[in-house]
């Protein structure tokens, strides 16, 4: 997903882009990453206005219809799959080795040429290619229907032969059974009352990890660091080396901590780090202190970047796993899913305007959209930790 981001300059140059080509370029993932969210699959081509352009892009666009549709598959299938006192760090394994990707990219982004970064991408699709062969299907899955013999031969083997698994079995069939009873997975069924709560759990934390600037980071962090005179390179090895170990951190201490106290802090340093991001581009521009600028904007980013790995960057994927029942979960997860892009591809792509606008005014206003989310987050957002889907699904139709 990320390799676009280190070549920025060498992309624009090599293919004479302007900014709002290249916004486009990058942005084109999430209308994809949209697409097969929303359409499960149903591709679609993107018809550029040069030839090598269209290539590019409708690489990125496919690129897209693949990460739309694992963004909501995986982090639910590793929910549905997993114990409840581990389920938030196996969930957060999926951000974790994200993060790693992103590392990846951005250290060898400095030694490649773009266009080897690309091919070297398609390793891992292949690797997971292959492996899919090898995995069960999800216990929730095969309740829902009524594969029962499937489902015990899967728990077993999933927990291991000497534990019994019939209770397990028995809720989760439980569970099913009431959800079919009592309505008909639907568009209609997931606007009703009952399912409010984990509705507005689930878009809300989408939209404000999105509109938070989150993307944009990743996206464009080599220009981010030229724009305010930082060397690019150094800068985004310095992101590589931070995204995995804090997402190592997250994984060892969510189902002891809980997600709510990792959401508030990740928040509240999402918060003061734009803030301070803000203030590095606007003493840049009305002052002369152009050293203490750049050393203000890399601690800004660093602090930006390990804040959203420990709360912000995973943990609504966890939530949104866990919040739903499951006659309804194929469809508030597409929903979820669908607006989590739409809203990444509304930042990407006008990430270089607003920039061109006011680069310290673009901070300012993340910086406030995180505290609206410190908010939300306090106000809004149960703790999931120990308990199970079945538990956390029941509360939150009660509190509707």
């Amino acid at each position: 997903m990320s390799y676009s981001s280190p070549a920025q300059s060498k992309i624009m140059e090599e293919l004479g882009l302007s900014v709002a080509d290249y916004s486009f370029f990058t942005s084109v993932m999430t209308l994809g990453g949209l697409i097969t969210a929303a359409l499960s699959g149903k591709l679609a081509a993107l018809i550029g206005r040069r030839r090598d352009i269209m290539l590019l892009n409708i690489g990125r666009l496919f690129l897209g219809f693949g990460v739309g549709l694992i963004s909501y598959v995986v982090p639910v299938y590793i929910a549905e799959i997993t114990p409840k006192t581990f389920r938030g760090g196996f969930t957060f394994s999926n951000q974790l080795l994200q993060c790693f990707g992103v590392s990846l990219m951005f250290f060898t982004g400095n030694f490649f040429h773009w266009r080897t970064l690309a091919i070297l991408s398609a390793i891992p699709c292949t690797i997971q290619m292959i492996c899919l062969f090898f995995i069960p299907e999800s216990p929730r899955w095969l309740a829902m229907y009524g594969q029962d013999r499937e489902l015990e031969v899967t728990l077993m083997r999933l927990r291991g032969e000497n534990i019994d698994i019939l209770e397990e079995a028995a809720d989760i069939r439980e569970t099913v059974e009431i959800s079919r009873r009592e309505s008909q997975s639907g568009v209609k069924d997931l606007f009703h009352m009952r399912n409010a709560h984990s509705l507005i759990i689930g878009l809300g934390l989408m939209l404000l990890q999105q509109f938070c600037g989150s993307s944009a980071i990743t996206a464009y962090a080599s220009s981010i660091f030229d724009k305010a005179g930082f060397p690019s390179d150094i800068g985004t090895t310095i992101l590589a080396a931070v995204l995995v170990p804090q997402s190592i951190v997250v994984i060892l201490t969510v189902d002891r901590w809980g997600r709510r106290p990792l959401l508030m802090v990740s928040a509240v340093g999402l918060c003061a780090c734009s803030f301070v991001i803000g203030l590095s581009y606007y003493i840049q521009k009305h002052g002369e202190l152009q050293k203490f600028c750049s050393v203000l904007l890399i601690v800004g980013i660093i602090g930006y970047v390990s804040s959203f790995c420990i709360g912000l960057g995973g943990l609504p994927w966890v939530i949104m796993s866990e919040v739903f029942p499951v006659n309804v979960k194929i469809t508030a997860g597409s929903l979820v899913t669908v607006s989590n892009w739409f809203f990444s591809w509304i930042i990407i792509y006008s990430f270089n305007f607003m920039m061109q606008w006011s680069a310290s005014g673009t901070y300012f206003i993340f910086s406030g959209v995180s505290l609206v989310t410190i908010i939300f987050v306090w106000m809004l957002v149960p703790e999931t930790k120990g308990r199970t889907l079945e538990e956390i699904q029941t509360s939150l139709v009660q509190a509707s």
